[in-house]
């Protein structure tokens, strides 16, 4: 009960910050006028009545019957009840695992999912795509939609099996995504990544937030009880979140001290991160090349793994599964794409300033040298090739041909403050961020009351 008020709260809350987004100069207006009048309505108003505490008090007590138990019963027995399921489908699905999961016990209808070529090819090895169904109080199914995004489209497919007579039926449509806000926040108990799971915001989202607070927050020493807030773009389906996008601002609190955030792009420019007084949070280099991985070997000595001898280890080794996307941390240029020794599959990015940075033990390479990159973009992946003994990244940062410790990449600023004449309507999507951070906030602490 209480985390479904809670619930009602935070979008409550995101709906009225979003307004306030959307039509700041129009609200602004509304307020001022009723400021200016506010006195003489008050006045008027006030003069109307007698006060209310001086009005009388009475109580009235009045026996009710409930219905009879059985009427009650027969009631329910004479209502049809249709049921709601949504669930997600998964790579090892058949048609009646998939079903099962949905609550629904209906032979008839797998029979036909397993029959029909395009509820097939929709519904089962498509991992990660939504299904609900709707199904009678006996469980069999009235209605089965699924909807997901082809690549590169901004619509969504969706696919409907549905009660035909003694049978079913499909049909296939194309939609239009409709974007929106979301407003979540948490509280770190371990890690970043539990507390965002824990909140239900997206590892995609997850990730945009360490990116965006990595030269001001050390997110491995984190805190018990460090908070933090964020609104960020969806694009949903039928009332669903199919996709995440960009977060649109942040807030974090850690050791005391409050970081915050908020996308802003100016006329002609590409949109950044900024702080509330305008200075720029856009740095030139990203805090990791791999998302959601763990620091497995550090820039020290240390004793080799395979040749077992001390030496000092050049670059981090960032350990994850093979296949793990490897983005450029930076923009830049491909300065060599290939295999070197010990290395592996290695890729250079040749950046400003003499200054190189390399990701090694890559399985595959997905870049040309000589191309252009830019930050965040895909290099390659996660592999084992070359001197390692397990599935990892091994990166290094080099400044005129000399190894630097990569964890300092990231303090070095790569943005500008905003322009004067953009400051205005800077300052208007402030004020608004402000309210949507301190509404989400506030859901935490309720939550924790």
């Amino acid at each position: 009960m209480i985390n479904g008020i809670l619930v009602a709260e935070e979008l409550f809350a995101s709906r009225v910050a979003y307004t306030f987004r959307t039509y700041s100069r129009q609200i602004t207006a509304v307020i001022a006028s009723l400021l200016l009048t506010a006195g003489g309505g008050a006045f008027a108003v006030a003069s109307l009545g007698p006060d209310a505490a001086k009005l009388p008090v009475k109580q009235v007590f009045e026996a009710v019957t409930p219905l009879p138990v059985a009427d009650q019963m027969e009631a329910l027995d004479n209502h049809n009840f249709t049921l709601f399921r949504t669930e997600s489908t998964r790579s090892s699905d058949t048609a009646e695992a998939l079903l099962g999961r949905l609550g629904i016990a209906d032979p008839a209808a797998a029979a036909f999912v397993r029959a029909n070529s395009d509820a097939r090819a929709a519904l089962l090895s498509r991992p990660g795509r939504t299904v609900t169904a709707e199904a009678t109080q006996e469980n069999t199914l009235l209605k089965l939609s699924a909807r997901w995004i082809p690549d590169g489209d901004g619509n969504f497919k969706r696919l409907i099996v549905e009660k035909a007579g003694a049978g079913f039926r499909v049909r296939s449509e194309t939609d239009a995504l409709t974007p929106g806000t979301r407003l979540a926040s948490g509280v770190v108990r371990s890690s970043l990544f539990a507390a965002t799971d824990d909140a239900g915001i997206p590892d995609a989202v997850a990730g945009q937030l360490a990116d965006i607070f990595s030269g001001d927050v050390d997110f491995r020493t984190l805190r018990k009880g460090d908070r933090f807030a964020v609104v960020y773009e969806t694009f949903d389906a039928d009332g669903q979140s199919l996709r995440t996008g960009r977060v649109l601002s942040a807030e974090f609190e850690t050791n005391g001290k409050l970081h915050q955030a908020l996308w802003f792009q100016e006329s002609g420019q590409k949109g950044s991160y900024y702080r509330p007084n305008g200075d720029s949070l856009r740095h030139a280099y990203l805090s990791s090349p791999v998302e959601f991985s763990r620091v497995s070997s550090g820039f020290a000595m240390r004793l080799h793994p395979i040749l077992n001898t001390w030496r000092q280890h050049h670059g981090i080794d960032f350990a994850a599964p093979t296949g793990t996307p490897v983005r450029a941390v930076g923009d830049g240029s491909v300065e060599f794409a290939g295999t070197q020794n010990g290395y592996g599959n290695i890729v250079i990015l040749k950046h400003g300033h003499n200054q190189e940075t390399a990701y090694a033990h890559l399985s595959r390479i997905d870049v040309k040298v000589g191309q252009s990159i830019a930050q965040g973009q895909t290099l390659g992946a996660v592999g084992m090739t070359g001197w390692a003994t397990g599935p990892h990244l091994h990166f290094e940062f080099r400044v005129n041909g000399e190894y630097e410790d990569p964890a300092t990449i990231a303090q070095q600023d790569g943005g500008t403050p905003i322009a004067a004449a953009s400051r205005p309507a800077f300052e208007r999507m402030a004020v608004a961020t402000r309210a949507e951070l301190s509404a989400a906030f506030s859901v935490v602490q309720a939550s924790a009351d």
